[in-house]
């Protein structure tokens, strides 16, 4: 079960929403806060978090998968979001330099596929930057909140992941540590949750951002179609002399 982008759209309309895009985004500054000159895309659900590129880098936009639906961002001025097939994203080669996946990999049903598309389209030297719910936190608890949708994954979880998909892992960061509840008090009391989480039980963060770097040394696999070609030829006979009349078979 996943949102889809209206379900989405509410929840960071919320004051719970607000708050976990204020913390989360702090995070996401803290780890890109440079982007001039830079080409920046969002995967999944990433534009409450790419407001803050606009303006700063050279080309911000969203792209969001099909199951889960499209909305026009930002409300305001020329579209910068697309529906796509997240197996086949419509981006060329080595064309991105930061790619920001949010609300798009726990609810992904070819991660891999999707992570090999990322590697496409990121350049040399190119950041991903992902945000997933923590296996631990008690955000992947509560279906009221995107977070407890989809998969959660532990650290050794995304690093396996990574690794298999062709990036390291450079650096982490956790976020929301205030319970996931819709109580203004307790909203209000949002940045102490945070500092004393930080401090005392980091390891139950509500989510997990990572970012990676594009391996180009490793080897990379033939498209399937010229995986195929090459079999064939692989495994094709050489040509023998032509038979005698009485040898040959009958043509279908």
């Amino acid at each position: 079960m996943h949102m889809d982008v209206i379900d989405l759209r509410d929840f960071y309309g919320r004051p719970l929403g607000r708050v976990a895009q204020y913390q989360i985004e702090r995070r996401v500054d803290e780890i890109w806060p440079d982007v001039r000159g830079l080409n920046v895309l969002g995967l999944g659900f990433a534009t409450p978090y790419l407001t803050p590129f606009l303006g700063k880098a050279e080309r911000v936009i969203g792209l969001m998968p099909a199951r889960q639906g499209v909305m026009q961002w930002p409300a305001d001025g020329r579209c910068l979001t697309g529906l796509v097939d997240e197996r086949e994203l419509p981006l060329p080669e080595e064309s991105m330099d930061r790619v920001l996946l949010v609300h798009g990999l726990e609810a992904s049903e070819s991660m891999r596929v999707l992570l090999r598309q990322i590697w496409r389209v990121l350049a040399p030297g190119g950041r991903l930057m992902i945000v997933v719910p923590n296996r631990r936190g008690l955000w992947a608890r509560r279906e009221a909140t995107p977070f407890g949708h989809g998969q959660p994954f532990s650290r050794s979880q995304i690093t396996q992941l990574l690794r298999e998909s062709m990036f390291s892992p450079s650096r982490w960061e956790v976020a929301l540590f205030v319970p996931p509840f819709d109580w203004r008090p307790l909203l209000r009391s949002a940045a102490a949750w945070e500092r004393a989480g930080h401090m005392l039980w980091p390891r139950f963060s509500g989510v997990i951002l990572v970012e990676a770097t594009k391996q180009i040394y490793s080897a990379t696999p033939l498209p399937a179609a010229r995986k195929v070609k090459s079999r064939i030829r692989a495994i094709a006979p050489l040509p023998s002399p032509v038979p005698s009349p009485r040898d040959a078979a009958p043509e279908d």
